[in-house]
């Protein structure tokens, strides 16, 4: 079970920073591809969830805007979080992260279905690289970098961030070229994916890298449930512990 606990302590407060970028987030229309995609789900929907309104948005980060872990994924689902408007909610990589989350006591429960479910999370914040759902779950280049902006003000205003949780590949790499856009790392050459592995980078941070909870992955056992829990179980030990000077850790298995 998890460790959440509320007594004493009610749900985050988002502060002003994060409810403009939010506001903003929702509001973008910079990727004409996206916008065409997202919003002819959202008004064909799919036969299970034909009585749902369908968010049809960017969807904005989630979370505890004092997390010491960051989770950072690809994009929405065109039926999870395109439909209900939350990170990795309504979807089967949501349904296979949240009870992690939630036993590694990140989360006060381990179902997520809808925004106004009660989820709550502590220590934790989700976002992603790209916040409209593309076509085949597979955004190009120019709409990763028109969302870049966005994601810069987002972990620039998460301060007390400590570990980043990459979620794939993308989301390995999104981390990497924030870093390299902030000018605190000239090659992303010595950071290989592979699926938990951990490098104390230069800005103090401890990037932690974790197949993504994709159908593809936990269909098929390349990512299990006891792996998933492993990440954010250390997660949450790096998040305890002091940062030494930056060095690169070994990396265990491969893409």
């Amino acid at each position: 079970m998890g460790n959440f606990s509320v007594a004493n302590d009610q749900r985050p407060k988002t502060n002003d920073w994060l409810h403009i970028l939010n506001t903003e987030v929702i509001a973008c229309t910079r990727c004409p591809r996206l916008v065409i995609y997202r919003e002819k789900i959202a008004r064909e929907k799919r036969r299970a969830y034909l009585d749902w309104d369908y968010w049809g948005k960017p969807v904005p980060g989630f979370g505890d805007p004092n997390a010491r872990v960051l989770i950072l994924g690809l994009a929405p689902g065109a039926h999870g979080s395109n439909r209900t408007g939350r990170p990795f909610t309504g979807d089967s990589s949501g349904n296979f992260m949240y009870p992690v989350l939630y036993r590694t006591g990140f989360a006060n429960q381990s179902n997520a279905t809808h925004r106004g479910d009660g989820l709550i999370l502590k220590d934790a914040y989700i976002t992603a690289a790209v916040r409209c759902a593309p076509p085949d779950n597979k955004p190009n280049p120019e709409e990763i970098a028109s969302c870049t902006p966005f994601l810069d003000r987002e972990i620039d205003g998460l301060k007390t961030v400590r570990v980043v949780v990459g979620l794939g590949r993308i989301g390995f790499d999104a981390y990497l070229n924030y870093l390299k856009r902030r000018g605190q790392l000239s090659t992303k050459a010595p950071y290989v994916f592979a699926h938990a592995a951990k490098y104390t980078m230069p800005d103090g941070r401890v990037l932690l890298a974790s197949y993504h909870p994709s159908n593809q992955n936990t269909n098929t056992g390349k990512l299990s449930e006891k792996m998933f829990t492993e990440i954010f179980r250390e997660a949450a030990r790096l998040a305890k512990k002091d940062i030494s000077t930056p060095r690169a850790a070994n990396t265990p298995r491969g893409d």
